[in-house]
C-alpha cells in the first residue's frame, strides 16, 4: 500500500499539473485568430481549474483539514462528486467543440457533454436506490462517473487534438502539430488506464479490475499514472498555445511585407507618373508651340503681309485698303482669341482674379458647351475668399482632371460638383452616372489610373485625403479634403 505521504504529493502535484494548464490556458486563449480553437478552450479551462481541485480537495480529505469533515461528510463527498463530474463535463465539451469545423456544427457539439450528463444522473438516480447513502454509494458514484464521463470525455479531447494536430499540419507548424499528437496520446492514457483503475467497488468491471490490481500488477498506484499524464497533458498543452505567438508573429511579418510591398508598388508608382509628369509637359509643350506657330505665328505673318500690302494698296485704291483693314481687324481678333484660350489652358485668369468658386463656374460652363454632359453645381459664392494658392490651384486641377475623365471615358450625361468649407477642412465631391469601374483593376495594372494617381499626388501634397468610389455600372464618386488655415492665418 502507498503511504499517505506519498499519496498527498501524487495528488499535489496531480492538481498542480491541470490548475496550472487551466491558468495558462486562461491567460493564452484570446492570443489566437483561430475562433474553433479559441471557443474549444474555454470548457478546457474549466476542466483544468475544477478537476485540479478536485485533486487538491483528495489531499485535504486524506491530511482530515477540512471543515466539518466529521460532522458533515454526505457534503463533501457530494461536492467532491460534483467537481469530478462538472470538470470530466468540460473535458466532454472541449473534444466536442474542438472536433467542430464550424459554429451551426460547434452548437449542436454541446450534445455531447449534455447527452453524457443525462446518462450520469439517471445512473445516480438508480444508484442512490441501491446502495446507502451513508455506505458504499460515493465509491460507486466516483467509479460511475469515471466510466459514463471521464472516459468518453477524455477520448473525445483525445480525438479533437488529433484534429487540431492536422489543423496545424496544414498551417506548416509542424512542431505544434507534434505537440498536440503528444497532448492527445497522453489524454488517451489518462482516460483508458487511469480513469478504468477506479475503486474496488460492487459495481462492474470495478469489483476485479481496479486501483488494487494495478498497484500489484505495476508496483506502483494509478494516481502516479494520473498524475504523470496530467503533467504531460499540461506540457504538451502549454507548448502549442505557443502557435499563437507564432500565429502573431507571422501575421506581423506578412503586414510588414505587405506594407513593403505596398511601398514598393506605390514607388514604382511614383516614379512611373513623374516620367509621365515630364512627358506630358514635353507634349504639352510642343502642343503649344504648334499651336503658336501654326495658327498664331502663321496669323501674325498673313497680318505683317496684309498691312505690307494695305500700305501700297491705300495710296490708289483706299476702298480695297479699308476692306483688307477690316479682313485683318478680323484676323488679329482671331488671333487674339486663340492666344487668351492657349492662356486659359496653362492657367485661367479668373482662378488669380475671381477666384476657385467661379473659375469653376466658367469652366464647368465650357465643358458643358463642348461635350453635352449636364454638370450640377453646389458651391457657395464665397466658398473660396481668401483661399491660398496652392490650395485653390490644386483644387482647380483635380476638378479638371475629374471632369475630363467624365467626358472621355464615363460615358456618363450627367455629373455633380460640390465645394464646401468646414471646420477648417475643404471638401471637394465629384460624382458621375457613367459605367464605373473596378478600382482595384485599375489601379494594379496602371491603365488609365494616371490623372488619378496624379489626383491623389496633388491631395497629399496638401496633407489632404483623396477617396475614390467605383464599380461597374455604379458612377464614380471622388472625395477630396484638404485642411485650409483660418482666414486670418491667410491674410497675416
Amino acid at each position: 500500500m502507498t503511504s499517505s505521504a506519498g499519496l498527498i504529493l501524487i495528488f499535489f502535484f496531480y492538481g498542480l499539473a491541470f490548475f496550472s494548464m487551466g491558468m495558462i490556458v486562461f491567460l493564452e486563449r484570446g492570443r489566437g485568430t483561430d475562433a474553433r480553437l479559441r471557443h474549444a478552450l474555454r470548457p478546457l479551462i474549466g476542466f483544468g481549474l475544477i478537476h485540479g481541485g478536485h485533486e487538491w480537495m483528495e489531499i485535504f480529505e486524506i491530511m482530515h483539514v477540512l471543515p466539518l469533515q466529521d460532522s458533515a461528510p454526505l457534503m463533501w463527498s457530494s461536492i467532491r462528486i460534483a467537481l469530478l463530474s462538472f470538470s470530466f463535463f468540460s473535458l466532454t465539451a472541449f473534444g466536442a467543440s474542438l472536433l467542430s469545423p464550424n459554429e451551426k456544427i460547434r452548437r449542436l457539439s454541446m450534445i455531447a457533454p449534455l447527452a453524457l450528463a443525462a446518462i450520469w444522473g439517471f445512473g445516480l438516480l438508480v444508484f442512490a436506490g441501491r446502495y446507502d447513502v451513508n455506505g458504499d454509494l460515493w465509491d460507486v458514484a466516483d467509479v460511475w462517473t469515471r466510466y459514463v464521463v471521464a472516459i468518453p470525455g477524455a477520448l473525445l479531447a483525445c480525438m479533437g487534438l488529433i484534429y487540431q494536430q492536422r489543423i496545424f499540419r496544414l498551417a506548416g507548424l509542424e512542431k505544434f502539430s507534434r505537440d498536440s499528437l503528444w497532448s492527445a496520446v497522453a489524454f488517451a492514457w489518462y482516460g483508458l488506464i487511469g480513469q478504468f483503475f477506479t475503486k474496488a467497488t460492487s459495481l462492474p468491471p470495478s469489483t476485479f479490475i481496479n486501483q488494487d490490481l494495478f498497484l500489484s500488477v505495476f508496483g506502483f498506484p494509478v494516481q502516479l499514472l494520473r498524475a504523470a499524464a496530467a503533467i504531460a497533458v499540461a506540457i504538451f498543452v502549454t507548448r502549442f498555445l505557443r502557435s499563437f505567438e507564432v500565429e502573431t508573429q507571422r501575421q506581423i511579418d506578412e503586414l510588414q511585407a505587405a506594407r513593403l510591398h505596398e511601398a514598393e508598388r506605390r514607388e514604382a508608382l511614383r516614379g512611373e507618373f513623374l516620367r509621365r509628369i515630364v512627358a506630358a509637359q514635353e507634349a504639352e509643350r510642343q502642343r503649344i508651340a504648334r499651336e503658336l506657330h501654326d495658327e498664331t505665328g502663321q496669323a501674325l505673318t498673313a497680318l505683317g503681309l496684309g498691312l505690307r500690302g494695305v500700305s501700297s494698296t491705300i495710296r490708289h485704291d483706299e476702298e480695297k485698303a479699308a476692306s483688307n483693314l477690316r479682313q485683318l481687324e478680323g484676323m488679329a481678333v482671331q488671333s487674339l482669341d486663340e492666344l487668351r484660350r492657349l492662356i486659359s489652358d496653362l492657367r485661367p485668369s479668373h482662378l488669380d482674379d475671381l477666384g476657385l468658386a467661379a473659375t469653376i463656374r466658367w469652366y464647368v460652363g465650357e465643358i458643358q458647351e463642348r461635350s453635352g454632359v449636364n454638370i450640377d453645381l453646389d458651391i457657395p459664392a464665397d466658398e473660396d475668399c481668401n483661399l491660398p494658392s496652392s490650395i485653390s490651384t490644386s483644387l482647380f486641377r483635380i476638378v479638371q482632371e475629374a471632369i475630363t475623365n467624365v467626358v472621355k471615358h464615363s460615358d456618363a450625361d450627367h455629373a455633380w460638383i460640390r465645394l464646401w468649407r468646414n471646420a477648417g477642412i475643404f471638401h471637394l465631391e465629384i460624382e458621375d452616372n457613367g459605367i464605373g469601374f473596378y478600382t482595384q483593376k485599375q489601379f494594379a495594372k496602371g491603365e488609365g489610373a494616371w490623372g488619378l494617381l496624379g489626383m491623389e499626388e496633388r491631395a497629399s501634397l496638401l496633407g489632404g485625403e483623396f477617396n475614390l468610389r467605383s464599380k461597374p455600372g455604379d458612377g464614380v464618386q471622388i472625395a477630396v479634403k484638404v485642411p485650409c488655415p483660418d482666414e486670418a492665418d491667410v491674410e497675416d
